[in-house]
């Protein structure tokens, strides 16, 4: 074979070889490419999540500061209801007797009653009301026939609702026929 053949026979080859390098380096290119927009659409997927992650808990920290300032107080209240209830009972068992200290102790529950509106504290639990489950506790039953059934006969303790919350059940008799 002439000289000048074999070296374009070998430039062929080498050109070949040149070209089937550059592919194969295309082709990882290709792939490390590929292979970083996966890990690039992973990371934004994490980030998307955490910061609607982060932005439902702040959501959810705002709410439960809003309730809990919304009900402040709540426990002073729960520990003024008792109170309450020994002065309603003194008085109903008072005697007339001594009409100032009665007068006293109705001034005294009158200022009570007042303040503990002014927190939007209600009572509930009346004689004739019909029973709630919800925010009733039936102690007993008892039958009237002159009164409707579920209608309560008499309160043992009144319930109360501080801003339409309930923070103690009536507790009460109720008529069954």
């Amino acid at each position: 074979m002439p000289k000048t053949l074999k070296k374009e026979s070998k430039r062929k080859s080498s050109s070949k070889t040149a070209k089937t390098k550059v592919a194969k380096q295309l082709s990882k290119d290709k792939e490390i490419v590929k292979s970083l927009e996966m890990r690039l659409d992973e990371t934004v997927d994490k980030h998307l999540r955490l910061k609607a992650e982060f932005d439902n808990f702040r959501r959810r920290k705002a709410d439960e500061l809003s309730a809990l300032l919304t009900y402040d107080g709540e426990n002073v209240i729960k520990g003024f209801i008792p109170i309450m209830n020994d002065l309603d009972r003194m008085l109903d068992s008072s005697n007339a007797t001594n009409e100032s200290l009665k007068d006293g102790m109705k001034l005294v529950e009158a200022k009570i009653h007042k303040f503990l509106e002014s927190l939007d504290v209600k009572s509930f639990g009346e004689v004739g009301d019909e029973m709630d489950a919800e925010i009733h506790d039936a102690m007993m039953t008892q039958t009237d026939d002159a009164m409707d059934d579920h209608v309560i006969l008499s309160v043992f303790e009144k319930g109360y609702t501080y801003r339409d919350k309930v923070i103690r059940h009536a507790k009460v008799i109720v008529n069954k026929k």
